[in-house]
């Protein structure tokens, strides 16, 4: 299965959970790599990632990633996960990307899949899904963690942002200085 690769290749990184919700999905929630750390020592192994896609809300399947959510540090990141997972979404797959530094929010073709693109500095994944999707608690009761993956993912088939379609190159030009801001105990 596409998450037990990306596991053997130490591609999942602060993982929270990887399960299988039914039989036809595999959920993760934690990051994944975009760019490998430097080799730490001769026995192979590495200093932390240099950019990974944080936050991340996916669902596997056997034709591939059908859900990609979550958050990129840069808009110039993207080539990056293009070019490390975009060989392994299937047709039509879910992708919502928030980044903080998008100058709008936007939906960008690349090849034959659809990036929707939200300029977001700060908050979580999950909440903003369920947010734009009107997802409440009650839709998740009873559920397990990676069942509640797979309802974000029914809802998601049928939501259509209403987004100006914007260039790869027009995103990368008009990127912002803003960076995601975080809290929490320091």
């Amino acid at each position: 299965m596409l998450l037990d690769r990306y596991e053997d290749q130490g591609l999942l990184f602060n993982r929270n959970f990887k399960e299988k919700p039914s039989a036809r999905h595999t959920a993760y929630r934690g990051e994944l790599v975009l760019q490998e750390g430097e080799m730490a020592d001769a026995a192979g192994r590495r200093k932390p990632p240099q950019a990974v896609l944080r936050d991340v809300v996916a669902l596997a399947a056997d034709e591939g990633m059908v859900m990609l959510a979550g958050v990129l540090d840069d808009i110039r990141q993207l080539p990056l996960l293009v070019e490390r997972f975009g060989a392994d979404l299937a047709p039509g797959a879910r992708i919502c990307l928030f980044v903080p530094n998008a100058h709008t929010s936007a939906k960008v073709v690349l090849g034959t899949q659809v990036y929707w693109i939200f300029a977001l500095a700060e908050g979580m994944v999950w909440t903003e899904l369920c947010d734009m999707l009107a997802l409440e608690k009650s839709d998740f009761k009873g559920q397990s963690a990676a069942e509640k993956v797979e309802t974000l993912y029914q809802a998601l088939i049928a939501y259509r942002p209403q987004l100006e379609e914007l260039g790869l190159d027009c995103m990368l030009a008009n990127a912002t200085q803003t960076r995601r801001e975080t809290r929490g105990a320091l």
